[in-house]
């Protein structure tokens, strides 16, 4: 049985590593558009972009190791058809069958269109190993920097200028950074984190568009100011990659649809990681997260080889900036009660409440919250909120 991985990021090297694991003899294909083998993407906007780690740190596994355990990785050639009637997928010219296939093709970030600016020298986005060395030489003491974003990936980049020497400015048009993803309380907490590092955080400000001959030189804001700039990172957004999916005629639902066990609509067809949505308790969710695409790929790969055991997401993230360490568990979606802990020294941690069910934990420089909310989620307890503010040892809450 030959399985080909459409994709050669987090997703796809967990769905091959685990192949073996799980004892497959057959053959395993991996294709990736990039010409680097698997690599972390977290560290690409903080230590890698930083210059604290080096590219052969990044390898997910040593390069060795696919070919010591018979993956064929096929790089730099992007797959440009799928065939699902003749079960193939073309790739440099070359149609190559498949028993059964996955798709971890993974998202692209939103870009600023050409006509806002988007397309001149020195706008950049932050995905890729080559994005990030295309723009590295970029940061320097001293020069001005734009974030249009203020989301994860726009404020990790913040913080890494901020803390070279950039004079940095991020842009928001909504009314407060992290307005998709955390609450006022995080937000509140992040914001002040940057203010005091020097960043400029403009909320409720719209941008019109980049301004520049060939190369960006500032950026117009809806209210009429200039605001001068060197260089521009977007961080607007990704887009699950579901363009070989759509034109096999896979269902697509915010990304490629799957059923509990990875299965898309197809059925020698899987998908897993942040291109795939899934069914999660009641409704349908695609999760945009490291944890999420090793997870997911290596259920799948357990049911490509007949387990038949659903997904069950344990949703969690992180996110460094400067020296703060933010741990989040569980889905915030639907919350309508915030109830704050405050840890030692800067810590705190912020518990989502809908009702008397605890939704997620946002826990900042707290290790010790985030992992007993992690906890707590996972084993459907929902202590009362009263009780998560005045509990002397969180850890008690766990017995019993």
């Amino acid at each position: 049985m030959r399985v080909v991985i459409v994709g050669a990021g987090q997703a796809g090297a967990a769905l091959a590593a685990k192949l073996r694991t799980l004892g497959h003899q057959g053959e395993i294909v991996m294709l990736g558009d990039e010409p680097a083998p698997p690599y972390q993407r977290p560290p690409l906007s903080k230590a890698y972009l930083l210059g604290e780690m080096e590219e052969d740190r990044l390898w997910l596994r040593a390069p060795e190791f696919w070919a010591e355990n018979g993956v064929e990785l096929r790089l730099g050639q992007a797959v440009t058809d799928l065939d699902p009637v003749a079960k193939t997928v073309t790739v440099g010219g070359e149609a190559l069958e498949y028993d059964h296939l996955a798709l971890t093709t993974g998202s692209t970030p939103r870009r600023l269109p050409a006509a806002l600016g988007g397309s001149l020298d020195g706008v950049y986005t932050v995905r890729t190993l080559a994005d990030v060395d295309a723009m590295r030489a970029e940061f320097r003491p001293s020069r001005r920097v734009i974030i249009v974003g203020g989301g994860y990936i726009g404020l990790e980049a913040a913080a890494v200028a901020a803390k070279l020497g950039l004079d940095v400015t991020v842009l928001e048009m909504a009314p407060r950074i992290l307005q998709r993803v955390a609450s006022p309380e995080t937000s509140d907490y992040v914001r002040a984190l940057h203010k005091a590092h020097g960043v400029k955080v403009l909320e409720e400000t719209g941008l019109d568009r980049l301004v520049g001959d060939d190369r960006v030189e500032g950026a117009l804001l809806k209210d009429g100011r200039m605001l001068p700039a060197d260089f521009v990172i977007v961080g607007v957004g990704i887009t699950p990659n579901t363009h070989l999916a759509d034109a096999a005629g896979l269902v697509l639902d915010n990304g490629i649809a799957t059923d509990e066990l990875g299965r898309t609509s197809d059925p020698a067809i899987w998908s897993a990681g942040d291109c795939a949505s899934f069914p999660w308790k009641g409704a349908r969710i695609r999760l945009e997260s490291v944890g999420n695409a090793i997870d997911q790929a290596e259920a799948v790969a357990a049911n490509i080889l007949g387990a038949g055991e659903p997904y069950r997401a344990k949703p969690w993230f992180w996110s460094d900036q400067y020296d703060l360490k933010l741990q989040i568990a569980g889905l915030n979606s639907g919350y309508d009660r915030i109830v704050t802990r405050k840890g030692e020294g800067d810590a705190a941690s912020f518990w989502y409440y809908r009702g008397a069910d605890l939704l997620a934990v946002d826990a900042m420089n707290d290790s010790r919250a985030y992992m007993v909310g992690k906890r707590l989620i996972e084993m459907g307890r929902s202590p009362a909120p009263e009780v998560i503010e005045t509990a002397a040892d969180l850890k008690a809450l766990l017995k019993g």
